[in-house]
């Protein structure tokens, strides 16, 4: 078939017989071409419907079946454009690929808003907090979504994060080292879903710099003020369950996660042991806390308080103390400590006022042995040797409490 421009013979409708057609269409001819489909060759067509709509349209064999693929209006693809995609798609196609398949990936890329939401349903599922969602979600509200959140995960870019982050890197530390790890968490969901090859998350620490982060303690009382601490707590408020929670942290020294979700079923008076589950300890490792007289009769109390709740220190239903519940206890008695802070004040009286060794102290701490070769060698929990000294910090409060 002859060039429109050197031949008066326009392009033929449908699929032309004998020897198939090379580059057959001009542009003059698809602007003024009458109904019907006109072939340009290498599988590429023009479609011209009746009501003057013009499209390009590729009649495509795909792991043997025939398709037919839209490549776009006229109105914004050129014929050259068009015989460029019918060429790439050809080829994909004679190597075994699937244009559609292509297509349709490019087509239901999410956004990146899309992705996280996602991302946080994945990663809730184990989770013992809804608040914890809640935030997750909030700070990538706050800080991502006014720059990338309509943006697909494959088209967000380094430059982005930069602009997201920069304006908080060094005026906010901890918020930008929260909000890039969880952009980076979406992203690598992005990555693992092959909807884009890499995370530009990679590439940002030598363009934002150093935090040179300085390490802030949590507030903590001195040993020696604890006893008076938890005189005030005891019975001041309106729920004793409240003050209950907190004196059983201390003599625990428990984090405030820990006891909050405490169950009755996670209790042995037998053995006077309590036993955490991995799920909920920081290094996810199950770990047993032995229980003394005070704080085996400050369960007891707790009990008589709501035998229904499965959470030993709850609000009076099936739902456990508020996470606020604790630092407006001590704020309202002054106390200048967070509930995390006593575990700091129990470390200090270990050092200072005991001869308990150092690992025992540090396994009543549930921290993880730092040296990987003691960490592979230790069997035991030291558990025995904890009670003793559980023991003695209980005596010890109780004598500065007398005192």
């Amino acid at each position: 078939m002859n060039n429109l421009n050197s031949s008066p013979v326009p392009p033929r409708r449908g699929k032309p017989k004998g020897p198939h057609p090379q580059k057959a269409l001009s542009a003059q001819f698809v602007r003024a071409a009458a109904p019907g489909r006109y072939c340009d060759g290498n599988t590429l067509y023009l479609f011209v419907q009746r009501s003057g709509a013009r499209s390009w349209v590729q009649r495509l064999v795909i792991r043997g079946r025939r398709h037919d693929l839209g490549l776009g209006s006229v109105a914004l693809v050129s014929l050259a454009e068009a015989r460029e995609k019918a060429r790439t798609n050809r080829k994909l196609a004679r190597e075994g690929g699937d244009p559609l398949a292509e297509k349709r990936r490019a087509r239901e890329v999410p956004t990146f808003a899309e992705a996280a939401a996602w991302v946080l349903a994945q990663k809730q599922a184990g989770w013992r907090s809804e608040k914890h969602g809640k935030d997750w979600m909030s700070s990538l509200d706050r800080y991502a979504f006014p720059r990338i959140g309509q943006l697909r995960v494959s088209e967000v870019t380094s430059a982005d994060l930069v602009e997201i982050l920069s304006p908080i890197w060094y005026t906010k530390a901890a918020t930008a080292r929260v909000v890039l790890q969880r952009i980076r968490s979406v992203l690598d969901w992005a990555v693992a879903l092959e909807f884009r090859t890499g995370n530009p998350c990679d590439q940002l620490q030598p363009v934002l710099g150093s935090q040179n982060r300085v390490i802030r303690h949590m507030r903590a009382l001195p040993h020696r003020e604890v006893a008076s601490a938890i005189r005030a707590v005891r019975g001041s408020s309106r729920t004793p369950a409240g003050p209950l929670a907190f004196e059983f942290l201390v003599l625990t020294a428990a984090r405030w996660g820990e006891v909050r979700w405490a169950e009755w079923e996670e209790i042995d008076d037998g053995a006077r042991v309590w036993t955490v589950p991995a799920a909920r300890m920081k290094a996810k490792r199950l770990h047993r806390v032995p229980l003394c007289p005070r704080a085996r009769a400050i369960l007891e109390r707790a009990r008589r308080l709501d035998g229904h709740s499965r959470f030993v220190f709850s609000r009076g239903s099936a739902k456990p103390l508020s996470e606020k519940t604790l630092r407006r206890l001590l704020k309202k008695h002054e106390i200048a400590a967070v509930p995390h802070g006593f575990r700091s004040s129990f470390r200090d009286w270990a050092a200072e006022e005991t001869d308990h060794p150092r690992e025992v102290v540090e396994a009543a701490l549930a921290h993880v042995v730092q040296n990987k070769v003691e960490a592979a060698y230790r069997r035991t929990d030291l558990f025995e040797r904890r009670r003793n000294l559980m023991n003695d910090w209980a005596s010890y409060l109780a004598d500065r409490s007398r005192g």
